[in-house]
């Protein structure tokens, strides 16, 4: 029997509107590869068809944090949105670009994507992940959404440096170097940290790490 994994979904938000298409999804390559290169994962974050990425990772935990990492790593003015499915992810052939894949933690991530989209359109416009569990388990679904919610109403409150400042933190730069790259003091590093609630969503990563999700 195949080991439940969490498959993840993700499309770009207003693709269409997006002028230079290709310097675009360069740039979103090279912020994905900077996640790779930090979560560990099963299957890296590639694209596959139109404005498409997908990824699988072993844990819960470990797509949550890639998902909030791919937020804040993407180039000023480009968003994406994703739906993170856990269940099985089975190898069933060879295509060009590698294996294909399919399974029940697939489809279970569409839905999620889909979920998501539908609830930035209605009442939750900062929506931009859901999370479907194949283990039929409620409490734990719920959860995770609870946090999804949350997290991604914080990072689309966050300006562009906010964002890097806690991307750069999630990376082990200290408080100092980080002030020296955006040319401001510490102590308005730590600030920014505070106020953005860049440090809530650190120790949030730090909870999901220790509680084995």
């Amino acid at each position: 029997m195949d080991l439940f994994r969490v498959a993840v979904i993700a499309d770009l938000v207003d693709s269409k509107n997006i002028s230079d298409r290709r310097s675009t999804q360069a740039s979103i390559a090279a912020a994905f590869e900077r996640v790779d290169a930090l979560v560990p994962h099963d299957q890296p974050m590639r694209a596959t068809v139109g404005d498409e990425f997908q990824a699988v990772y072993s844990t819960i935990a470990r797509a949550l944090e890639a998902t909030l990492l791919a937020r804040l790593a993407l180039p000023a003015g480009i968003d994406c949105r994703f739906g993170l499915g856990l269940g099985q992810v089975i190898d069933v052939g060879d295509g060009v670009a590698g294996s294909v894949q399919d399974g029940s933690g697939w489809w279970l991530a569409r839905d999620a994507i889909n979920q998501a989209h539908a609830r930035e359109d209605s009442r939750t416009p900062s929506v931009r992940a859901w999370f479907s569990d194949g283990d039929g388990d409620v409490v734990r679904e719920g959860l995770v959404n609870a946090y999804l919610l949350a997290r991604d109403h914080v990072v689309g409150s966050m300006t562009e440096r906010s964002r890097r400042l806690v991307f750069g933190s999630m990376l082990g730069s200290s408080q100092g170097e980080l002030a020296e790259t955006e040319g401001i003091t510490q102590s308005a590093v730590s600030q920014s940290l505070r106020r953005s609630g860049g440090a809530s969503l650190i120790a949030s990563i730090e909870q999901l790490r220790a509680g084995g999700l």
